[in-house]
């Protein structure tokens, strides 16, 4: 009596195309299913923090105009911007990570769709999305015609968008920090400038490096030819 998925001789049985074929669709939609959640469950955070960040500089406006823009106001909005900054950065790092988990996803059904061309070479004309599962196959997946410029795509990007609002908010109450200190109008325009820019080009440089580490570390196994890459 012969081992299910093994011959009669020992040797493991040849598993049929069509069975490959329902495997690998059956963990392409899985991840398909894992990637619209993924991105459904961010978008909700984004709005959540933009909904608190809203809701508190209302808040702090109204408590302004109540006590006169006293002293008391200016150590409120402090901390109102303290709490905001801090939800900010925690929202920021989930939207970083799930940009870095949807590349996970797209790298692996670009691998997935290298199985398909591998039982029907005759598919791959028909396939706009990539299936090589490298940098170049992941850019051809994430935009279909043709190449498309990384600052477009970058600057685009949720990562950039919470970064730019986050900075924002340091900015402000780093100059409402300058404030307190006793320093005029000027020199806390210039210090909360100074630190917002600096906030936003220290993230941005911070996630090219990560960008580019995560490629360097990883092993395709299907990857874009010379010739199209």
């Amino acid at each position: 009596m012969s081992i299910e998925g093994e011959s009669p001789s020992g040797a493991p049985a040849e598993v049929p195309p069509s069975v490959r074929a329902q495997l690998l669709a059956t963990e392409h939609w899985g991840l398909l299913a894992s990637r619209s959640t993924t991105q459904s469950e961010v978008l909700t955070r984004i709005s959540m923090f933009l909904t608190f960040t809203s809701a508190s500089v209302v808040s702090v406006a109204l408590v302004g105009q109540a006590t006169g823009f006293s002293d008391a106001f200016v150590l409120l909005a402090v901390v109102v911007l303290f709490i905001d900054s801090a939800i900010g950065l925690l929202t920021q790092l989930r939207v970083m990570n799930v940009a870095y988990e949807d590349l996970m996803y797209v790298t692996a059904m670009n691998r997935l769709r290298a199985a398909y061309v591998d039982l029907d070479p005759g598919v791959a004309p028909y396939l706009m999305a990539a299936h090589h599962d490298d940098e170049a196959g992941s850019r051809q997946t994430y935009y279909f015609f043709g190449a498309r410029g990384s600052f477009s795509q970058v600057a685009g990007s949720s990562m950039i968008f919470m970064t730019t609002a986050n900075a924002t908010l340091i900015a402000i109450l780093a100059g409402l920090l300058v404030t307190l200190a006793g320093a005029g109008t000027a020199v806390a325009t210039v210090t909360g400038a100074v630190c917002g820019a600096g906030f936003l080009a220290v993230s941005v440089l911070r996630g090219g490096r990560r960008y580019r580490n995560l490629w360097r570390r990883f092993t395709p196994l299907s990857p874009t030819p010379p010739d199209k890459g």
